[in-house]
Protein backbone atom coordinates (compact mmCIF):
# COMPACT_ATOMS: atom_id res chain seq x y z
CA UNK A 1 0.00 0.00 0.00
CA UNK A 2 2.80 1.89 1.07
CA UNK A 3 4.96 1.43 -2.13
CA UNK A 4 2.01 2.16 -4.25
CA UNK A 5 1.01 5.09 -3.00
CA UNK A 6 4.87 6.73 -3.02
CA UNK A 7 4.93 5.05 -6.57
CA UNK A 8 2.06 7.19 -7.81
CA UNK A 9 3.22 10.52 -5.93
CA UNK A 10 7.66 10.06 -6.68
CA UNK A 11 6.91 8.07 -10.38
CA UNK A 12 4.64 9.78 -11.75
CA UNK A 13 5.89 13.61 -10.82
CA UNK A 14 9.61 11.75 -12.12
CA UNK A 15 7.07 10.77 -15.34
CA UNK A 16 5.67 13.71 -15.73
CA UNK A 17 8.51 16.56 -14.99
CA UNK A 18 11.29 14.34 -16.70
CA UNK A 19 9.76 12.23 -19.38
CA UNK A 20 12.00 9.47 -19.16
CA UNK A 21 12.08 7.37 -22.45
CA UNK A 22 12.09 3.68 -22.48
CA UNK A 23 12.83 0.61 -24.82
CA UNK A 24 11.92 -2.94 -24.09
CA UNK A 25 9.49 -2.83 -21.42
CA UNK A 26 8.26 -5.91 -22.41
CA UNK A 27 10.97 -7.71 -21.86
CA UNK A 28 9.82 -7.69 -18.06
CA UNK A 29 7.45 -10.09 -16.95
CA UNK A 30 4.18 -10.14 -16.14
CA UNK A 31 4.39 -11.95 -13.18
CA UNK A 32 7.08 -14.55 -11.27
CA UNK A 33 10.69 -13.80 -9.68
CA UNK A 34 13.16 -11.63 -12.10
CA UNK A 35 16.43 -9.96 -11.11
CA UNK A 36 16.97 -6.59 -13.04
CA UNK A 37 20.94 -5.67 -13.11
CA UNK A 38 21.50 -2.26 -14.22
CA UNK A 39 24.32 0.14 -14.87
CA UNK A 40 24.63 2.65 -12.09
CA UNK A 41 24.93 6.60 -12.88
CA UNK A 42 23.11 8.49 -10.49
CA UNK A 43 21.25 7.93 -7.04
CA UNK A 44 18.29 8.75 -9.10
CA UNK A 45 18.31 5.20 -10.54
CA UNK A 46 16.27 3.59 -8.43
CA UNK A 47 13.57 5.64 -8.49
CA UNK A 48 13.40 6.09 -12.63
CA UNK A 49 13.51 2.46 -12.71
CA UNK A 50 10.42 1.67 -10.61
CA UNK A 51 8.62 4.86 -12.00
CA UNK A 52 8.47 3.36 -15.47
CA UNK A 53 7.69 -0.62 -14.27
CA UNK A 54 4.19 -1.86 -13.53
CA UNK A 55 5.36 -4.55 -10.90
CA UNK A 56 7.05 -3.60 -7.97
CA UNK A 57 11.02 -4.07 -7.86
CA UNK A 58 12.91 -3.76 -4.82
CA UNK A 59 16.59 -2.81 -4.40
CA UNK A 60 18.98 -2.46 -1.74
CA UNK A 61 20.15 0.17 0.17
CA UNK A 62 22.41 1.50 3.28
CA UNK A 63 21.11 0.38 6.67
CA UNK A 64 21.80 3.97 7.59
CA UNK A 65 18.60 4.82 5.86
CA UNK A 66 16.65 3.06 7.90
CA UNK A 67 18.23 3.99 11.55
CA UNK A 68 19.49 7.65 11.49
CA UNK A 69 17.99 8.96 14.57
CA UNK A 70 15.09 12.03 15.47
CA UNK A 71 12.50 12.76 13.13
CA UNK A 72 14.31 13.60 9.64
CA UNK A 73 15.58 9.99 10.42
CA UNK A 74 12.09 8.43 10.83
CA UNK A 75 11.09 10.62 7.97
CA UNK A 76 13.79 9.45 5.76
CA UNK A 77 13.51 5.28 7.06
CA UNK A 78 9.32 5.49 6.07
CA UNK A 79 10.82 6.88 2.26
CA UNK A 80 13.01 4.37 1.53
CA UNK A 81 10.90 1.56 2.81
CA UNK A 82 8.09 2.95 0.80
CA UNK A 83 10.07 3.09 -2.53
CA UNK A 84 10.79 -0.52 -2.15
CA UNK A 85 14.51 -0.63 -0.33
CA UNK A 86 15.95 -2.61 1.94
CA UNK A 87 18.47 -2.36 4.42
CA UNK A 88 21.47 -3.78 4.77
CA UNK A 89 24.55 -3.41 6.70
CA UNK A 90 27.83 -2.66 5.25
CA UNK A 91 29.93 -1.74 8.41
CA UNK A 92 31.64 -5.29 7.14
CA UNK A 93 32.43 -5.94 3.54
CA UNK A 94 31.89 -9.81 3.78
CA UNK A 95 28.93 -9.22 6.11
CA UNK A 96 26.99 -7.02 4.07
CA UNK A 97 27.38 -9.28 0.69
CA UNK A 98 25.62 -11.97 2.58
CA UNK A 99 23.03 -9.84 3.87
CA UNK A 100 22.49 -8.98 0.13
CA UNK A 101 22.18 -12.36 -1.23
CA UNK A 102 20.00 -13.26 1.35
CA UNK A 103 17.62 -10.36 1.19
CA UNK A 104 17.71 -10.62 -3.23
CA UNK A 105 16.96 -14.79 -2.66
CA UNK A 106 14.42 -13.93 0.16
CA UNK A 107 12.30 -11.23 -2.71
CA UNK A 108 13.22 -13.99 -5.45
CA UNK A 109 11.00 -16.37 -4.10
CA UNK A 110 8.39 -14.54 -3.10
CA UNK A 111 8.16 -14.20 -7.22
CA UNK A 112 8.73 -10.41 -7.19
CA UNK A 113 11.27 -8.58 -9.07
CA UNK A 114 14.88 -7.54 -7.69
CA UNK A 115 16.98 -4.97 -8.32
CA UNK A 116 20.82 -5.15 -8.22
CA UNK A 117 23.95 -2.66 -9.43
CA UNK A 118 26.73 -5.06 -10.38
CA UNK A 119 29.44 -2.58 -10.10
CA UNK A 120 28.43 -1.94 -6.28
CA UNK A 121 28.59 1.58 -6.64
CA UNK A 122 27.80 4.31 -8.98
CA UNK A 123 30.28 5.41 -11.65
CA UNK A 124 32.63 7.73 -10.98
CA UNK A 125 33.06 9.21 -14.48
CA UNK A 126 29.90 7.85 -16.43
CA UNK A 127 31.67 4.75 -17.59
CA UNK A 128 31.26 1.00 -16.84
CA UNK A 129 32.67 -0.67 -14.52
CA UNK A 130 33.63 -4.27 -13.42
CA UNK A 131 30.95 -6.30 -11.77
CA UNK A 132 31.52 -7.70 -8.76
CA UNK A 133 30.21 -11.48 -9.08
CA UNK A 134 29.35 -11.97 -5.72
CA UNK A 135 25.83 -10.32 -5.58
CA UNK A 136 24.22 -10.68 -8.94
CA UNK A 137 25.30 -13.99 -9.93
CA UNK A 138 24.83 -15.95 -6.49
CA UNK A 139 21.87 -14.72 -6.32
CA UNK A 140 20.69 -15.60 -9.94
CA UNK A 141 22.03 -19.50 -9.83
CA UNK A 142 20.69 -19.94 -6.24
CA UNK A 143 17.13 -19.06 -7.29
CA UNK A 144 17.54 -19.71 -11.19
CA UNK A 145 15.46 -16.33 -11.93
CA UNK A 146 16.21 -15.02 -15.10
CA UNK A 147 18.16 -11.69 -15.46
CA UNK A 148 17.07 -9.04 -17.39
CA UNK A 149 20.32 -6.35 -18.04
CA UNK A 150 18.90 -2.51 -17.86
CA UNK A 151 20.88 0.22 -19.14
CA UNK A 152 20.13 3.69 -17.19
CA UNK A 153 20.87 6.77 -19.96
CA UNK A 154 21.86 10.14 -18.87
CA UNK A 155 20.47 9.65 -15.18
CA UNK A 156 23.79 11.05 -13.95
CA UNK A 157 23.04 14.77 -15.60
CA UNK A 158 19.75 14.91 -14.11
CA UNK A 159 21.51 15.96 -10.51
CA UNK A 160 25.19 16.01 -10.91
CA UNK A 161 27.20 14.90 -7.64
CA UNK A 162 27.68 18.52 -5.34
CA UNK A 163 24.46 19.54 -7.13
CA UNK A 164 21.08 20.31 -5.27
CA UNK A 165 18.91 21.35 -7.74
CA UNK A 166 18.27 18.67 -10.95
CA UNK A 167 18.52 19.58 -14.33
CA UNK A 168 15.59 19.33 -16.84
CA UNK A 169 17.28 16.37 -18.92
CA UNK A 170 15.49 13.79 -20.23
CA UNK A 171 16.98 10.33 -18.88
CA UNK A 172 16.48 6.88 -20.51
CA UNK A 173 16.07 3.27 -20.18
CA UNK A 174 16.78 0.33 -22.13
CA UNK A 175 15.82 -3.09 -21.06
CA UNK A 176 17.46 -6.02 -22.64
CA UNK A 177 16.11 -9.69 -23.16
CA UNK A 178 15.97 -12.27 -20.14
CA UNK A 179 19.27 -13.99 -19.88
CA UNK A 180 18.81 -17.67 -18.28
CA UNK A 181 21.46 -18.87 -16.49
CA UNK A 182 19.97 -22.47 -15.37
CA UNK A 183 22.34 -24.20 -17.00
CA UNK A 184 24.69 -23.86 -13.79
CA UNK A 185 21.94 -23.86 -11.17
CA UNK A 186 23.82 -24.78 -7.85
CA UNK A 187 27.26 -24.14 -9.39
CA UNK A 188 27.10 -20.43 -6.94
CA UNK A 189 30.38 -22.03 -5.26
CA UNK A 190 32.31 -22.15 -8.54
CA UNK A 191 34.20 -18.55 -8.29
CA UNK A 192 34.93 -18.79 -12.51
CA UNK A 193 31.18 -19.59 -13.21
CA UNK A 194 30.34 -16.65 -11.13
CA UNK A 195 32.66 -14.36 -12.77
CA UNK A 196 31.49 -15.82 -16.33
CA UNK A 197 28.03 -15.32 -15.64
CA UNK A 198 28.89 -11.25 -14.14
CA UNK A 199 30.99 -10.77 -17.31
CA UNK A 200 28.22 -12.08 -19.52
CA UNK A 201 25.70 -9.26 -17.57
CA UNK A 202 28.01 -6.80 -18.13
CA UNK A 203 28.75 -7.17 -21.57
CA UNK A 204 24.85 -6.74 -21.98
CA UNK A 205 24.69 -3.85 -20.67
CA UNK A 206 27.66 -2.07 -21.98
CA UNK A 207 25.70 -2.97 -25.49
CA UNK A 208 22.54 -1.56 -24.08
CA UNK A 209 24.13 1.62 -22.53
CA UNK A 210 26.78 2.28 -24.90
CA UNK A 211 29.11 3.58 -22.23
CA UNK A 212 33.08 2.25 -22.58
CA UNK A 213 34.21 -0.52 -20.52
CA UNK A 214 37.06 -0.44 -17.74
CA UNK A 215 37.95 -3.81 -16.60
CA UNK A 216 38.26 -2.62 -12.93
CA UNK A 217 36.35 -2.15 -9.89
CA UNK A 218 34.56 1.05 -9.62
CA UNK A 219 35.57 1.35 -5.87
CA UNK A 220 39.26 0.92 -7.26
CA UNK A 221 38.85 3.56 -9.81
CA UNK A 222 36.96 5.81 -7.01
CA UNK A 223 40.20 5.35 -5.11
CA UNK A 224 42.41 6.05 -7.90
CA UNK A 225 40.68 9.15 -8.62
CA UNK A 226 40.85 10.24 -4.66
CA UNK A 227 44.27 9.71 -4.65
CA UNK A 228 45.27 11.59 -7.86
CA UNK A 229 43.10 14.78 -6.64
CA UNK A 230 44.85 14.82 -3.52
CA UNK A 231 47.64 14.67 -4.95
CA UNK A 232 47.02 17.48 -7.28
CA UNK A 233 45.82 19.28 -4.46
CA UNK A 234 49.53 18.84 -2.51
CA UNK A 235 51.46 20.02 -5.86
CA UNK A 236 49.19 23.17 -5.77
CA UNK A 237 49.46 23.57 -2.19
CA UNK A 238 53.27 23.20 -2.38
CA UNK A 239 53.80 25.78 -5.66
CA UNK A 240 51.40 28.07 -4.25
CA UNK A 241 53.75 28.15 -1.33
CA UNK A 242 57.11 28.25 -3.38
CA UNK A 243 55.54 30.88 -5.63
CA UNK A 244 55.27 33.01 -2.26
CA UNK A 245 58.42 32.65 -1.29
CA UNK A 246 59.75 33.61 -4.61
CA UNK A 247 57.95 36.29 -4.75
CA UNK A 248 59.23 37.59 -0.89
CA UNK A 249 62.49 37.02 -1.91
CA UNK A 250 62.16 39.31 -4.67
CA UNK A 251 60.99 41.98 -3.05
CA UNK A 252 63.35 41.74 -0.17
CA UNK A 253 65.82 41.73 -2.82
CA UNK A 254 64.13 44.86 -4.32
CA UNK A 255 64.31 46.32 -0.79
CA UNK A 256 67.78 45.43 -0.42
CA UNK A 257 68.67 47.28 -3.86
CA UNK A 258 66.95 50.23 -2.72
CA UNK A 259 68.66 50.75 0.10
CA UNK A 260 72.26 50.58 -1.04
Amino acid sequence: MIYGAMKFSIGGTLKLAFRPWVEGLENIPAQGAAILASNHLSFSDSFFLPAVLDRKVTFIAKAEYFTSPGIKGKLTAAFFKGVGQLPVDRSGARGAGEAAIKSGIEVLERGELFGIYPEGTRSPDGRLYRGKPGGLARVALATGAPVIPVAMIDTEKVQPPGKVMPKMIRPGIRIGKPLDFSRYHGMEGDRFILRSVTDEVMYEIMKLSGQEYVDIYATAAKRKIAEEAKKKAEAEKTAKAEAGKTDKAGKAEKAGKADG
